[in-house]
């Protein structure tokens, strides 16, 4: 183990700030990070046992207990539960032997519930030693047992040919689908690699940057904040470096777009990447992407080699004299806080992706205290065609506040789930009629943290200026219970993926459940749903954007289906607190018969 784990350091210089790829790189050679391991590394990069623990004890993929030779993750989000996931989690339970959180006792089998993987147009899905499986049955379950049962390879577990598209290619082979439903101009085929770097190469940094801002391209992860005027602040500021981050680490429940663009357009988005280090004078990038979607690196990384065989990274781009840029991939290990920008580069220095105190924003100081600018998948493969032309050209889609298209995530109930780009403009009944919807009980659109709208919403406009997203659309038809199989499961993810540094994210999401719960199964009266709209408040307080809206999902379907939550208070009762005797004494004397 000493050899090995040395080896992994010296890969990566020693050097504190790389801890995540060291944990990462260490975890797959042995399973888990063993005592020894963790000792070592510690005593190695000269940080206290406490530091290194708290990092690993952070993030959902990190263990120190082996779990299993065969490390199953199921994915538990409300759209994979839609589909089948609870007779695929009792299916894997059976044939195991062993539930959920637990570990095999001949320790083969690692069965562990995990956040959305990206997968929510084909689901159920599960990542089994980091290879994805997707469209899960029970039949397909008991396959796939029997196989581990003799031994295979996970990659020989195979039933059905490689997915669509680059998926199939030798460096990825995956069973995943791309599902790219309607094309725009970002998805579009006609993209030559290199045109945008030739033709920006002969302005000059701060002319990019004012066709950004005349194009009034938004960011495309949700806040919307303006990318020219980003850039701005980031090429005026003080640093002795700059740094650009792509953020792909798209961990919102119903979203993935991103892993379709990082697997068809990669090229499109590095050379974004490249043309925003050119703006801003930066000399280093860094795609941060999600653990989950760790079965392309091999892939991404030969398109970065290739691309700097081709001289668009690395020195002298595009031939430019002193224009020096490479990127590198950073990956998570499983932290949907990580998608904020600023908790995202305290992971890439390797640290508990806990949001920081702003200000200072990341544009002043940013990954290891330097200028840094943080734009999303999307964002960056929308400058490029901004580059190849113009802002004017690009402000003739959308509307007027929300320029360009925006790709849209959509699942759950409809026939055609997959990726959609239209223009800003479109209305969500549009969309209901594109993907074939039927029978609407409600969207969710923005993930857990937008908002829930009903059939009377459904004009709304997708827009900045009405109905903004970052890109997913959840489909509810009329057979779900939307408090219970929507609205209680994105409260729990929420509850799960809560950094924990704020007091109202860690406790006000678990007392709103109850409420929540308690409302669900007939105890609720008029006081409960008086004090979660009295005391949500509070989530303001809050010190990232993830924490003010984890309430969203009970806030927003309370305000836009009231009488589901009516429906089920008891009438003329002022007071219940919930709890009920004869089921105490009833659990009560199950555990006693039980011993």
């Amino acid at each position: 183990m000493d050899t090995t784990v040395d080896a992994i350091i010296k890969k990566y210089h020693a050097d504190k700030t790389r801890l995540m790829d060291i944990l990462i790189d260490t975890q797959d050679a042995f399973g888990f990070i063993q005592d020894q391991a963790a000792e070592q590394i510690a005593h190695t990069l000269d940080i206290s046992r406490v530091d290194l623990e708290q990092t690993i004890s952070f993030y959902h993929f990190f263990s120190q207990q082996s779990r299993g030779k065969y490390t199953i993750y199921l994915n538990d989000s409300a759209v994979a539960c839609m589909h089948g996931r609870k007779e695929v989690a009792r299916a894997f339970e059976q044939e195991a032997g062993c539930a959920f959180g637990r570990v095999s006792e001949d320790g083969m089998i690692g069965l562990f519930n995990t956040s959305c993987i990206g997968m929510n147009d084909q689901e159920p899905a599960a990542i089994i030693n980091g290879v994805v499986f997707t469209r899960l049955t029970p039949f397909r379950v008991r396959e796939i047992v029997r196989d581990i049962r003799n031994g295979l390879r996970v990659e020989e577990m195979f039933q059905a040919s490689y997915g669509d598209g680059n998926n199939s290619l030798d460096l990825i082979r995956a069973v995943v689908n791309n599902h790219i439903m309607k094309k725009g101009p970002i998805l579009s085929s006609d993209y030559v690699s290199g045109e945008a770097i030739k033709k920006m190469v002969q302005m000059e940094p701060q002319q990019v940057i004012e066709e950004m801002k005349h194009s009034n391209i938004r960011g495309r992860g949700g806040a919307g904040f303006p990318t020219g005027l980003k850039w701005d602040f980031c090429r005026k500021a003080n640093g002795e470096k700059k740094y650009v981050f792509c953020n792909a680490d798209e961990g919102e429940p119903g979203t993935f777009k991103d892993r379709v663009i990082l697997t068809e357009r990669p090229r499109l988005l590095f050379e974004g990447m490249a043309v925003a280090a050119y703006a801003v004078g930066a000399a280093e990038g860094i795609l941060y992407l999600r653990y989950e979607y760790k079965y392309l690196q091999k892939f991404l990384e030969s398109i970065l080699e290739e691309m700097r065989h081709h001289r668009l990274l690395g020195t002298n781009i595009g031939q430019k004299p002193g224009f020096d840029f490479d990127i590198r991939i950073q990956f998570g290990a499983g932290a949907y806080v990580c998608g904020e920008e600023s908790a995202l580069i305290e992971s890439a220095e390797g640290k508990r992706g806990e949001p920081r105190d702003r200000p200072p924003f990341p544009v002043e100081k940013g990954y290891l205290q330097q200028p840094t600018i943080v734009n999303n998948v999307e964002t960056l493969c929308a400058v490029v065609k901004v580059i190849l032309n113009g802002g004017e050209w690009y402000k003739g889609f959308g509307t007027i506040e929300s320029t360009g298209t925006k790709l849209l995530s959509v699942s759950g109930d409809c026939r055609f789930p997959g990726v959609y780009e239209v223009e800003w403009g479109f209305s969500v009944n549009d969309i209901l009629d594109m993907v074939g919807a039927d029978e609407v009980q409600a969207v969710q659109v923005g993930g857990p943290s937008g908002s829930c709208i009903g059939p009377g919403e459904f004009e709304r406009i997708l827009g900045y200026e009405d109905l903004s997203t970052g890109g997913s659309l959840i489909i509810i038809n009329q057979s779900r219970d939307l408090l219970k199989d929507i609205v209680l499961n994105f409260t729990d993810f929420f509850i799960e993926e809560s950094c924990g540094s704020c007091t109202p994210c860690r406790t006000l999401p678990i007392i709103m459940k109850q409420k929540l719960r308690k409302i669900i199964d007939g105890k609720g009266v008029m006081q409960d749903l008086m004090d979660i709209e009295r005391w949500s408040v509070t989530m303001k307080a809050n010190r990232c954007g993830l924490g003010h809206t984890a309430l969203n999902p009970i806030l927003s379907s309370l305000q836009n289906f009231r009488s589901l939550y009516l429906r089920r208070i008891q009438k003329e009762v002022e007071f219940d607190t919930g709890f009920r005797l004869e089921q105490a004494m009833k659990a009560g004397k199950l555990i006693v018969n039980s011993h």
